[in-house]
């Protein structure tokens, strides 16, 4: 297989699994709220849970890596401005992310307590500048 069909795949599939992974979230937060439990952001960050967690830190760190080896392969200049948008919605998207992570461990300890309106705001936050990239990287206005 040409490497860069393989980055593209790699790309593709770490997109789609930190896509998927945050829609299981968020179904098992909502479910959760609708059985009227109020606590189950608690129980987010727990051990079953940890491994949706680390997939998606793994995909956060792999589209950047992957994403630069197809624009190098693919020989488009980084300057232009889909790229450079891109490139700022993934930092913002990526640092909100871990933001809400460490909240989300923060929410755990019952002596800490925050408030959920701001949780859920970094969550879609994050979820609308992810899809916003893969928005920009199917349409490649090149």
């Amino acid at each position: 297989m040409e490497h860069f069909a393989a980055l593209k795949i790699l790309h593709v599939v770490a997109t789609a699994l930190l896509l998927l992974s945050a829609l299981v979230l968020a179904g098992w937060l909502i479910k959760g709220r609708r059985a009227g439990d109020l606590t189950i952001q608690n129980r987010l960050v727990l051990r079953p849970w940890l491994f949706v967690w680390i997939l998606m830190a793994v995909c956060l760190v792999v589209l950047p890596v992957s994403g630069w080896y197809l624009v190098h392969g693919a020989g488009w200049p980084l300057g232009q401005t889909w790229l450079l948008a891109a490139s700022v919605l993934y930092i913002l998207g990526a640092l909100n992310w871990t933001w809400l992570v460490v909240r989300l461990n923060r929410l755990r300890r019952p002596v800490i307590v925050g408030n959920p309106k701001f949780t859920l705001a970094l969550a879609i936050f994050s979820a609308i500048c992810f899809i916003a990239i893969a928005g920009l990287m199917g349409a490649k206005p090149i």
